[in-house]
């Protein structure tokens, strides 16, 4: 009797572990898309810091997004247990945030450079993001910036994965949803240090002894690397910036039905186009984006209003 019923309990622990598998397959498919976002904007996010920093400054970027993920995996399971119509609302202040951080950068950048002049540019100086261009006492600045952005797109991912397990047992959406935001914050971390590290990869390996076993294939590569490793941070900090209004304008766009509908109508419109197949394809991220920045330039405005009438007071 004793050994039926351990057989029963090993064939039910079995059988919940066998459920947890397969949804947290189908959780990581349908978060890949934010997976790539999150990517993209933390790598840009610790660009231009200096090389001895670039590893301490992931790591503690890594280690407020476990703690924005151990906030957010019990308030999920709380607010779809008492509150669930709660979630699509925070998820929309969530977006909206996003597409104000993305302009606001954009606005940063552009309309400060222009203020201040363009700084003289140099081949030498492009080989790698200079340590200037992110003094030491604003790195804890970055780093909660970036931890910011990354809370909103770890709710977006935990959000996700709860819609995959809602109808689960509680037990499955808890072990689910922890197993996906530690393999989420292992892997994006872990990808994002060995991208700001490639160019110390490209540099060990273009100093090989030509003397050894592959010697000039090491040195060929690592040149290879140096060269091409400031384009790809570049290439990261454009996508950064693009994935905030993708995003964003993603999460607003599917929160208003209405407007859903009208991006859906649109790209169906534009598959009856030449290139119809392409157009209808990329129509709701363009749309999705445009949204984005409107969304994110007015919020910009009222933040901006808000500062100078508080500092009138």
């Amino acid at each position: 009797m004793a050994g039926a019923s351990l057989l029963a309990l090993i064939d039910d622990i079995a059988s919940v572990l066998d459920d947890v598998a397969l949804l947290t397959k189908a959780a990581t498919k349908k978060t890949a898309g934010v997976l790539g976002d999150d990517l993209a904007l933390n790598a840009q996010q610790v660009t231009g810091v200096s090389p001895d920093r670039e590893l301490p400054v992931v790591w503690a970027v890594a280690k407020g997004s476990l703690w924005n993920k151990a906030i957010l995996v019990p308030l999920a399971l709380a607010i779809s247990a008492f509150a669930p119509w709660a979630v699509s609302p925070l998820l929309m202040i969530g977006g909206a945030f996003l597409c104000y951080e993305g302009v606001e950068k954009l606005a940063h950048r552009y309309l400060h450079r222009d203020a201040a002049g363009a700084a003289p540019h140099d081949d030498a100086s492009s080989q790698r993001p200079a340590a200037t261009h992110v003094p030491a006492v604003l790195e804890k600045d970055k780093i909660k910036g970036a931890i910011r952005t990354d809370f909103v797109l770890s709710a977006e991912i935990i959000a996700i994965t709860l819609g995959t397990v809602a109808t689960a047992a509680f037990g499955t959406r808890v072990a689910v949803l922890v197993g996906i935001a530690l393999l989420m914050t292992v892997g994006v971390y872990g990808f994002v240090a060995g991208i700001v590290k490639l160019d110390d990869a490209g540099l060990h390996l273009s100093r090989s002894d030509p003397a050894q076993p592959l010697g000039d294939a090491k040195r060929a590569l690592g040149r290879g690397i140096l060269r091409t490793a400031p384009w790809l941070m570049k290439a990261l900090s454009v996508a950064g910036t693009l994935a905030m209004f993708l995003v964003g304008g993603g999460i607003l766009t599917h929160g208003v039905p209405r407007l859903d509908h009208a991006i859906d109508a649109l790209a169906a419109a534009a598959g009856a186009l030449p290139l119809g197949a392409l157009l209808q394809a990329l129509a709701p991220m363009v749309l999705d984006a445009l949204v984005g920045v409107v969304v994110g330039a007015v919020a910009l405005l009222l933040a901006s209003a808000a500062n100078r009438l508080r500092g009138k007071r």
